[in-house]
């Protein structure tokens, strides 16, 4: 069998037993809105609860695409993204589960002391702890643990080891507590002071506001590889503006939502900022 029909023959079986599904891209990311959807030309609302009137039937809107619906699932017009899927994404959510994606040991330790035993899935990292109920995603709720549940993904990596337990009160608190302190918001951007006094090389504002912009759009219009795209561009625009003084944590802000738009976590964004300043020597 196929790589392709393989991915598909999954996602048929899981539509089957209720659990809304999607093709994931390289990066392991959502395909972005088609061009007749692109800017919510279509009156959807991507990225929401709901997607509104767009009856777009590609594979569109992100997350909000997924669906049990065979038909839609097997039809010409999501056959170019299963061509292109790497792997089977899910809506835990739209199937009222939740998913805890631990990321390190220090996370699964955390979860063997606090959370009752459940449905085990192990990834890349860690594990996937999925439990029956569904709640609000949140990223980062403590180190290396976030919530994938309602307007959320998680990608499919089998059928786990173990029964899967109702959702326990402490995930549904720390959801409702929402992201750790040390990890909501991007690390403070604390640069160099320049030769030349700390005056800025650049003669106007909109050089730098320009700069963010191209970044964002960057980021934003990446089809692959966005674990590649979203450090490339970060180094870029630390070593364009890094060193007078005038990025500030809004500016960063702006790069780190962007990429966070794209799937990436509040980790992966802190890290690739990190590397990014370090090859520089910031």
């Amino acid at each position: 069998m196929s790589a392709t029909l393989n991915t598909l023959h999954t996602a048929l079986s899981l539509a089957a037993s209720g659990v809304p599904v999607l093709p994931l891209r390289a990066g392991k990311v959502p395909f972005g809105n088609c061009r007749t959807c692109a800017g919510n030309a279509c009156g959807g609302r991507p990225n929401m609860k709901h997607v509104g009137p767009c009856c777009c039937p590609g594979v569109c809107h992100a997350w909000a695409a997924a669906t049990t619906v065979s038909a839609v699932i097997a039809s010409p017009a999501w056959g170019a993204a299963w061509r292109q899927a790497v792997c089977v994404g899910y809506h835990p959510g739209g199937a009222g589960l939740t998913v805890v994606d631990l990321d390190n040991a220090e996370a699964i330790a955390w979860a063997h002391g606090a959370l009752p035993p459940t449905r085990t899935v192990p990834t890349t990292r860690g594990e996937h702890w999925i439990y029956r109920g569904a709640v609000r995603s949140v990223n980062a709720v403590r180190p290396g643990v976030d919530i994938k549940s309602t307007m959320s993904y998680a990608r499919y990596l089998g059928p786990g080891v173990g029964t899967m337990a109702a959702l326990p009160e402490t995930v549904r608190a720390l959801a409702v507590k929402g992201p750790s302190p040390a990890r909501s918001a991007p690390r403070a951007v604390t640069v160099p002071v320049p030769v030349g006094g700390g005056q800025c090389r650049h003669r106007t504002p909109a050089y730098l506001a320009r700069g963010i912009a191209m970044a964002e759009q960057r980021i934003t219009e990446a089809r692959s590889a966005i674990h590649a795209t979203v450090y490339r561009t970060f180094l870029a625009v630390l070593s364009a503006h890094g060193r007078c003084g005038c990025l500030t944590d809004a500016h960063v802000a702006r790069l780190f939502a962007a990429a966070q738009a794209k799937g990436e976590t509040v980790r992966h964004c802190n890290d690739a900022w990190t590397n990014a300043r370090t090859a520089l020597g910031m």
